[in-house]
């Protein structure tokens, strides 16, 4: 059998920046173990794959690992195949997902707007053997919990200079940590995004954890308009807004790769 694959990358308006997601049209639903073999040979952050189901499309998203409830960058990259190469023009798409409800992504020019709910995190005490010295940097200012621990410091540099041990925070009892600060340069605030335990160590650039960070720096702001950038080594900018119970995330993408695999 063989398949249509796109790599597309995300949250960036140039190649080799943001976050690059694989993104695979289907048919009908292949095996579980068939989807989860094919984005481990893959080995990017996600694999997304969709099937057109009457004026929707179904959606599911696999890292190397395991299947994501939630992915940002690959729902974004999904989008921008459809609608720029599949269904060019097409403005409006709605995803259905099978832990997420329907997510509908548009489409203004070049920028995708993704809508997902929000996920706001409340604060908790620091998991031991210490959160902060698996994240390998200064105590930080806050330690929250929604999905994934959310760790704020003081400033940006930081954010930067956080040097993880990667099996530390494996071991955490949450699916992964998100370390953010203010940011400088023009943007609200940064972050950083480590899942280990998920097969993604340092994931370039993450949709679902701002459906997080947007509520938290939305009320510590007082605005609901931000500007976010995480920064990774790829970096990625992202426009972000809240909206009641739920956040728009939006970027721009790009395509790297259009091919086919043989399964």
């Amino acid at each position: 059998m063989r398949l249509p694959i796109y790599q597309v990358d995300a949250f960036t308006d140039r190649v080799f920046a943001g976050n690059p997601a694989a993104v695979v049209p289907l048919e009908s639903w292949l095996p579980d173990e068939q989807l989860q073999a094919i984005a481990a040979e893959n080995n990017l952050a996600e694999t997304a794959y969709f099937l057109r189901s009457g004026d929707v499309f179904e959606l599911r998203w696999f890292t190397p690992a395991v299947e994501v409830d939630l992915c940002g960058h690959a729902t974004l990259a999904t989008a921008f195949v459809i609608s720029t190469l599949l269904e060019p023009g097409r403005d409006r798409l709605d995803f259905v997902t099978r832990q997420a409800g329907t997510l509908t992504v548009t489409r203004s020019g070049d920028l995708f707007t993704l809508d997902f709910p929000s996920r706001p995190a409340e604060p908790v005490a620091a998991p031991d053997p210490g959160l902060a010295a698996a994240l390998g940097g200064p105590a930080p200012v806050a330690v929250l919990a929604a999905r994934d621990y959310l760790v704020v410091y003081e400033d940006e540099a930081a954010v930067r200079a956080l040097s993880p041990d990667m099996a530390a925070l494996a071991k955490l009892d949450r699916y992964a940590v998100c370390a953010t600060a203010p940011g400088a340069d023009g943007v609200d605030f940064v972050s950083r995004f480590f899942a280990p335990a998920q097969g993604i160590p340092e994931d370039p650039v993450t949709g679902s954890a701002h459906c997080t960070l947007i509520p938290y720096w939305a009320e510590r702001l007082g605005k609901t308009a931000l500007s976010a950038r995480q920064v990774s080594a790829r970096g990625g900018e992202l426009a972000c807004a809240l909206a009641g119970d739920r956040v728009r995330i939006g970027g721009k993408a790009v395509l790297y790769l259009e091919g086919a695999i043989t399964v």
